[in-house]
């Protein structure tokens, strides 16, 4: 039913932090107003919208100048473009020989490739290999939540001994793993003609990471040469191994899967055959909100699943469960909704969701989302949902899945 429909998937952060001094706010070059509007209106015609909520339907819209203007600025006249980015591929290949490169990698790589078992894309590994084969020691480094399932409890972990072993068995190049020590471990490398590929132990419980700390920055680039970025699903967070790192080395460049990530970026932003819906899943809404507020102001519609959809119930109005609401959220919830009133755009939100029994995942029910038992957690739209979804879907021109 689909399958007319362009599709594009990829995980976009908000403004992008890295290879910057300061924040960059990405904006598109959208259609014009009366373009916008009138496509926006063959839309509700083709009752495209029928399924979807509209927030507030019963009030109405109160000015708020700083929302005007934001969306003033996203609906016409001059915009910035995207900033220069130095990329992997324009580094001169012969400069990496027997040069310490760090790689921050994304932990998406590994959330996906061992706790999802989903294929990855040809380019997740792209840049290791083509570090080892020009003859440079490669430190890998990253951070990610070590229990297989947080939402069950569970009690495998993702030690850095077994990710270094899944890494070994996609790159098909032994990863040993190492211990921080201020940097020191860094500068013994061994014979200066021979490639190594060296895991970093995991960064999730360093504090020094979140908070950007200057003195792990240095020490993670004891001894290193070179920073490439590849972590692109982490771009919008300023951490000290993506960001603070600029600072203490000679070159930090965007690896080729960070690259991929940021042409889907571009591609997505651009103006595109009318309506388009985005597909918003996942969570921490505080910290992709942005992201989510430039679609709100390019977009024909959102459709939110997953602990989005909750976020974007709570701020309007509709009863959550208080275990789904997210720190922080609130704000920038109600931010979404009320740029999605001034541009008189649909929310799509679930009605139905699978839900597992905490502590008994085995147990599966079906339940209305205004109605979710206590001791439940969702998992997935229920099958009210998605043949809504699929009836309003198959109308769109475009489909961008987040």
């Amino acid at each position: 039913m689909l399958s007319n429909m362009n599709q594009v998937a990829v995980d976009i952060p908000h403004p992008v932090h890295t290879f910057f001094n300061k924040p960059c706010n990405i904006i598109p070059s959208p259609l014009s107003r009366s373009h916008r509007t009138r496509n926006r209106s063959a839309f509700n015609k083709n009752n495209c919208s029928a399924h979807l909520r509209s927030p507030f339907p019963d009030r109405k819209t109160v000015d708020e100048p700083s929302l005007v203007e934001e969306d003033a600025v996203s609906d016409g006249g001059q915009l910035p473009a995207f900033p220069h980015i130095r990329s992997l591929g324009n580094f001169p290949r012969e400069e990496l020989f027997g040069k310490v490169v760090m790689v921050r990698f994304d932990k998406m790589v590994i959330l996906d490739g061992m706790r999802k078992n989903q294929p990855l894309p040809a380019s997740s590994f792209s840049t290791i290999k083509y570090l080892y084969e020009s003859g440079a020691k490669v430190i890998l480094v990253s951070s990610w939540n070590e229990i297989i399932n947080p939402m069950l409890h569970s009690k495998a972990h993702l030690s850095s001994e077994s990710v270094a072993e899944f890494l070994s068995s996609m790159l098909e190049v032994e990863v040993v793993t190492v211990k921080l020590v201020c940097g020191y471990m860094l500068l013994d490398m061994g014979d200066s003609t021979t490639p190594h590929i060296c895991l970093l132990e995991n960064l999730f419980h360093c504090k020094g990471e979140r908070a950007n700390s200057s003195k792990l920055s240095k020490e993670l680039t004891s001894g290193v040469d070179i920073v490439i970025n590849d972590a692109f699903s982490e771009s919008h967070k300023v951490l000290a191994s993506t960001v603070g790192v600029a600072s203490f080395c000679c070159a930090h460049i965007a690896g080729f899967y960070f690259d991929e990530g940021l042409c889907k970026l571009k591609k997505i932003i651009k103006p595109f055959e009318r309506p388009y819906v985005a597909i918003i899943g996942g969570s921490s809404l505080a910290e992709k909100a942005d992201a989510v507020h430039l679609l709100a102001s390019i977009c024909d519609g959102l459709v939110f699943v997953g602990s989005m959809a909750f976020q974007i119930m709570h701020a309007l109005g509709i009863p959550v469960p208080l275990k789904l609401v997210e720190h922080g959220a609130l704000n920038e919830a109600v931010r979404i909704v009320k740029s999605a009133i001034l541009r008189n755009i649909p929310l799509g939100l679930p009605q139905d969701v699978w839900c597992i029994k905490e502590n008994f995942p085995h147990e599966m029910e079906m339940v209305s989302v205004h109605s979710i038992p206590e001791g439940w957690q969702p998992v997935d739209i229920g099958p009210g949902s998605l043949e809504k979804m699929i009836s309003l879907l198959s109308k769109c021109k475009v489909l961008i899945n987040l």
